[in-house]
């Protein structure tokens, strides 16, 4: 009697990191002498899962948002899950942006992959359950190769392996 052995593929962003992400770069930005009554800030949403940017001019938004990113990538927070939308600028001589914060594999993504594991002709069962992927084989191989081949595609999202099984 075979076992079947399994695990999920899962994107998942730490939202305290990017709150500590974010201390650290508002930190920066109030010692920095170009953000001098730019009066920007960074805000984190929780519940939406979106950081709001504000600040003067589109500029000091961008510079805000590098400084952001690195701080990020220090701590081995996946950058691909941050997508930035445009800038609006609003009266008063202001301007926002929000940075949508990615948690999960979309369905269209999910099954992106789970056709590039059947077009690799890998004896794996991938199913999507929720925002997560599940592949399952009968062989530890086959799972090892899915995971590699997983790795090297480029699906747009951060792809993390839990759930062995």
């Amino acid at each position: 009697m075979a076992q079947d052995y399994s695990f999920d593929v899962v994107s998942e962003v730490d939202l305290n990191l990017v709150a500590e992400s974010i201390q650290v770069a508002m930190k920066e930005i109030a010692n920095r002498f170009d953000f001098k009554d730019a009066q920007a800030s960074i805000e984190l949403n929780s519940k939406d899962k979106k950081l709001i940017f504000r600040a003067k001019d589109q500029n000091r938004i961008e510079a805000a948002f590098d400084i952001l990113s690195m701080r990020m990538a220090k701590r081995g927070l996946p950058l691909k899950n941050f997508k930035k939308e445009k800038v609006e600028t609003a009266l008063g001589q202001t301007a926002r942006m929000e940075v949508s914060v990615q948690s999960g594999i979309p369905t269209d993504k999910a099954k992106e992959m789970s056709a590039a594991l059947k077009a690799a002709k890998l004896k794996v069962n991938p199913s999507i359950q929720g925002d997560q992927l599940r592949v399952s084989s009968k062989s530890k191989d086959d799972l090892q190769a899915a995971m590699a081949h997983l790795k090297n595609g480029n699906f747009g999202v951060d792809l993390q392996f839990k759930n062995f099984r």
